[in-house]
């Protein structure tokens, strides 16, 4: 709205309402603006609400769809009697009768490293007489 628009609304209302009603439906006006911009406010929030929790509850769901693929996945792997059928399908792919066995190979003494020093390591202290020192 423009200030001329204003300006002749203003000059119809001054009109038909005449200068003693004007002030009070002027207050009236913006009292009934105020209410529509808090009910606005209201519903903007409200809906922000709404969006946010939307969003979590979509989390929450991805969240829940990862821990039960994970518990099934989990049980899957414990599973006692898929483990034993699993053994066995194993047991019944290898061809015992091609298998040779063969004795562990005995286990080998350990070297004894002995020394000999060729020469005498420690050699005497030759000890001065304590008449000589003093």
């Amino acid at each position: 709205m423009g200030i001329g628009e204003i300006l002749l609304i203003a000059i119809v209302a001054v009109l038909f309402l005449g200068p003693d009603k004007l002030p009070g439906t002027m207050v009236d006006i913006a009292k009934f603006f105020r209410s529509v911009k808090s009910t606005v406010n209201s519903a903007k929030a409200t809906l922000e609400e709404e969006m946010n929790f939307s969003e979590m509850k979509q989390e929450a769901l991805s969240y829940k769809k990862e821990l039960t693929d994970a518990s099934s996945e989990l049980e899957r792997m414990t599973n006692i009697t898929e483990i034993g059928s699993e053994i066995q399908a194993i047991k019944s792919d290898l061809d015992f009768n091609s298998i040779t066995t063969q004795a562990p190979a005995a286990p080998k003494e350990p070297e004894v490293v002995t020394f000999t020093p060729k020469e005498k390591v420690i050699q005497p202290i030759e000890t001065k007489s304590l008449q000589e020192n003093a």
